[in-house]
């Protein structure tokens, strides 16, 4: 379980890094703020960084269908139907997930003019605007699966021995942040920015700390309180 745990880990810290690569280093280039003209300059200037980040979003989307399927894979045992539910709550969110970069490069297309060639510039500009929103708003609402596959994995954990408890609590206030800011943005988006900057320091609580600990340390193995699931 040891080498099952390191791996899990190992493909965790990819997935992150891809995520980090287009939420803090990418997309900061690409996008302006209320300003979709200049964000359309931007996707055809800076057209190669723009395919990196979805590259790399497809290749982290499988990514996480991996990871999710080996922590199903480690914790099984202690409640299959939670596993279940944890397995199922990321596979909900990554049709979306895939959808959001095809609306990318079909917004890329526009901007370049490959695509809506007889629509004028205002046209263009509109509707590249409105897929482009449609991404954001279907971005915040995937926000919220981000949270909430988290609270199977932390109580699985936490019931399992596996790794030490202050672990899945960190997971908890980690999938709380996520869940916060996704429905803030749902119910109250113009408290969103605010609200941002007191839950944002919480996306890295859980999950960066429980990617270290599975890649150096793996899974406490010998000290395990595998519960068969009751028939």
């Amino acid at each position: 379980m040891k080498t099952t745990a390191r791996l899990t880990g190992f493909l965790y810290f990819i997935f992150a890094a891809l995520a980090i690569y287009d939420y803090m280093f990418a997309a900061p280039q690409i996008m302006v703020s209320n300003d979709i003209a200049a964000s359309m300059k931007n996707m055809v200037t800076k057209e190669f960084l723009l395919r990196t980040t979805i590259m790399g979003s497809i290749i982290s989307n499988i990514l996480f269908a991996i990871v999710v399927l080996l922590f199903y894979q480690m914790l099984k045992q202690v409640n299959q139907f939670q596993a279940r539910w944890m397995v199922a709550l990321v596979m909900v969110a990554l049709p979306a997930a895939f959808i959001n970069d095809a609306i990318y490069l079909t917004a890329l297309k526009i901007a370049k003019g490959d695509l809506l060639i007889t629509f004028s510039s205002e046209q263009k500009e509109a509707i590249a605007g409105t897929l482009l929103k449609i991404r954001t708003y279907s971005h915040q609402l995937v926000t919220f699966h981000w949270g909430l596959w988290l609270i199977p994995l932390a109580i699985l954990f936490y019931q399992s021995g596996l790794i030490p408890k202050i672990f899945t609590w960190l997971l908890l206030i980690n999938a709380a942040g996520y869940m916060i800011i996704s429905v803030t943005n749902i119910l109250f988006p113009e408290a969103s920015p605010a609200v941002m900057k007191i839950v944002y320091p919480t996306w890295f609580a859980g999950e960066v700390p429980l990617i270290f600990w599975l890649m150096i340390k793996g899974v406490r193995t010998n000290k395990a309180v595998l519960k068969t699931e009751e028939q």
